[in-house]
């Protein structure tokens, strides 16, 4: 992005970035191969606004990148994984997350993996989950003796399972072409795509104690009592 270093971008000119960020999230999602015109046009700016911003093509999606890694850091912290109960948190980050990912599919996924900047933030985001599912591990949750990163990476897993039908992607995130699970889960039904039932079944509070259900506690039965 071309700002000036050490110096904030005016109100406007953050609201216009704003602007072409989730443009280019709406537009990339449906076209990957969409030019910096059509986003400018989706963003309601004109192509000289963007390319005063975004020196190229590949510095908007990168930018993109970290906006959407942001998202998710933030989602995350607002489960205060360190601070409130443990599975608390996880419970509410894992939702947070869901929405995040759904409504930044483009942005979270292998199209926009390549910058630095956004791994960096995945890789802050990752430590912190190893820190919380430890937390659990200290309530005699989950075993003494179990592998706390394969126990991430297998929550992944099935976050990247709910958005799109596959395990997810380098640091968990939904890939472009999913965006009928994404839209539901994000609120945002997708003609012919999703019905009443769906979206019901899509609610992220739901699919998040789905979620941590299963990582915790398998899916073999459960002892009586």
């Amino acid at each position: 992005m071309n700002r000036t270093p050490g110096r904030p971008l005016r109100a406007d000119a953050e609201r216009s970035v704003r602007a072409i960020l989730a443009a280019a999230e709406r537009v990339l999602a449906e076209h990957p191969g969409a030019t910096m015109e059509q986003i400018a046009e989706a963003a309601g700016v004109t192509r000289t606004t963007v390319h005063r911003r975004f020196a190229n093509r590949q510095a908007l999606i990168d930018a993109l990148a970290v906006e959407a890694a942001a998202k998710l850091a933030e989602a995350i912290e607002d489960g205060h994984p360190e601070t409130a109960p443990p599975l608390v948190a996880l419970h509410r980050a894992t939702a947070n997350v869901l929405r995040v990912k759904a409504a930044w599919g483009f942005a979270l996924g292998p199209a926009a993996a390549g910058s630095e900047p956004a791994a960096r933030i995945h890789e802050e985001i990752a430590r912190r989950c190893v820190v919380l599912l430890g937390r659990i591990q200290e309530q005699g949750v989950i075993a003494a003796g179990a592998d706390l990163e394969w126990v991430r990476r297998v929550y992944y897993a099935l976050i990247g399972e709910v958005l799109h039908g596959e395990p997810a992607h380098a640091c968990g995130p939904a890939t472009a072409g999913t965006a009928a699970a994404g839209n539901a889960v994000a609120g945002k039904a997708t003609a012919g795509t999703a019905t009443a039932g769906t979206a019901t079944n899509l609610d992220p509070d739901a699919l998040a104690a789905r979620i941590v259900d299963t990582v915790l506690h398998g899916v073999g039965p459960r002892p009586a009592g």
